[in-house]
């Protein structure tokens, strides 16, 4: 038992900032354990969480634990409300990536009521990203968190109204109203829907990656990769994600692998020479994966890898695997009446509508993007425009916008 509600975390993880800015929204004090280099605090989260390295980890005065909680369940527990001022919205969009948070920027300067709504903390992908260096206009590059901080608070400059930790199952269309329902029962109502909720990296699914997954067995270089300082680590995946996360974990771990199962990587030339260059890395090619084997303790025992040259099965003990063998859509909570390629991805036509009128979709979640961060916010600024093209379709705003109409009136 505690007096004060503990909060166990790290400053690298998405999900702690935004239990703790939920925190500080309501002025509910709480104490801060960040498990970087604190071994203490590790083996805590650990025995929390049955031996994985789930955070954050909160620990509340009445001894109740709650691991990686949403806004919804944080209100719960602390008996505060989180439901924004408006329930109705001249657009909502679903996902506060790139695609999603460009689209509120260009939403509300058209002078359109929005509402972003995310699952967990604003950014997506690119917020867990090291370091973007091909993004325009940042010349010395940028880190994935100092890029999603910008984009949040430029959306927030414009009145966009935000909501965090709110997971969304549904889109109905009631007449003329597009309803979008949380898993908590809430119901948020727009005449236009954006659709830009990203994607997650693929899972191997071979035997042991289930049990490991969260232990040993990671998808996120930047999330994971300071548990292992010194250690030696496989990364699975010859693509650009494999090798761009795989020097990341370089300038952490003793040692990083990258296997590819092709006879070539796909990574670039310019990625390649990069790996090269390091002394601790080396690139494994025509090799599968086929098993992780799993301890009694369920900790990772070796690494099954078959040659596909020769058939030969190899066992490798990794301390650590980092996975990064594509991307699947996050759509599965969308209706039926929204149609979706054979991986899941939302097909759109040229315009990016979808084939539920006044819905469309924008950046990974649609089938044919580029899976690009400076692709996702082009197609979240065209999505807010082919929602203003819509709207003003239907007569639901004026041909001129919201900005421009105050200032014919007010001469201001």
């Amino acid at each position: 038992m505690t007096d004060n509600i503990i909060v166990y975390g790290a400053t690298w993880c998405p999900d702690c900032r935004r239990a703790k800015e939920f925190f500080g929204t309501h002025r509910i004090a709480y104490e801060w354990f960040d498990i970087t280099d604190n071994d203490e605090a590790i083996a805590f989260v650990e025995q929390a969480n049955q031996g994985m390295r789930r955070i954050p980890t909160i620990i509340f005065p009445d001894g109740d634990i709650l691991i990686e909680p949403s806004n919804a369940e944080l209100a719960e527990k602390t008996r505060v409300k989180v439901d924004p001022d408006r329930r109705f919205y001249d657009v909502i969009i679903i996902g506060g990536g790139p695609a999603g948070l460009t689209g509120a920027i260009y939403t509300t300067r058209e002078g359109l009521k929005t509402l972003v709504i995310d699952r967990a903390g604003l950014g997506g992908q690119v917020a867990t990203t090291q370091q973007l260096d091909n993004f325009p206009a940042f010349e010395q590059g940028i880190s994935g968190q100092e890029f999603a901080d910008k984009l949040e608070r430029q959306a927030r400059r414009f009145e966009a109204d935000i909501v965090q930790g709110e997971e969304i199952v549904n889109i109905v269309r009631e007449g003329q109203y597009l309803i979008v329902r949380s898993v908590n029962d809430h119901d948020y109502v727009a005449h236009a829907v954006i659709i830009a909720t990203g994607s997650r990296y693929k899972r191997l699914n071979i035997p042991g990656e289930a049990e490991l997954i969260g232990t040993n067995v990671h998808f996120c270089a930047t999330c994971d990769g300071p548990f292992y300082k010194g250690k030696d680590l496989l990364v699975i995946g010859g693509g650009n994600s494999g090798f761009e996360e795989g020097l990341h974990l370089a300038t952490i771990a003793k040692s990083v692998t990258i296997v590819e199962f092709l006879p070539e990587v796909k990574a670039s030339r310019i990625l390649q020479d990069k790996v090269t260059a390091q002394p601790n890395m080396q690139v494994v090619t025509n090799h599968a994966v086929r098993e992780f084997r799993v301890r009694d303790d369920n900790r990772l025992d070796a690494v099954v890898v078959e040659d596909r040259a020769s058939g030969e099965l190899k066992e490798w003990h990794p301390d650590g695997v980092f996975v990064f063998i594509g991307l699947s859509p996050n759509s599965g909570f969308l209706p039926e009446t929204i149609e979706r390629d054979q991986w899941g991805f939302i097909k759109t036509a040229n315009e990016l509508t979808t084939s539920m009128p006044g819905v469309v979709a924008a950046g990974d979640v649609r089938a044919g993007s580029t899976k690009q961060a400076i692709s996702a916010a082009g197609e979240g600024a065209t999505a807010a425009l082919m929602v203003r093209q819509y709207l003003q379709a239907r007569g639901e705003v004026n041909p001129i916008n919201t900005i421009e109409r105050e200032t014919l009136v007010t001469g201001r």
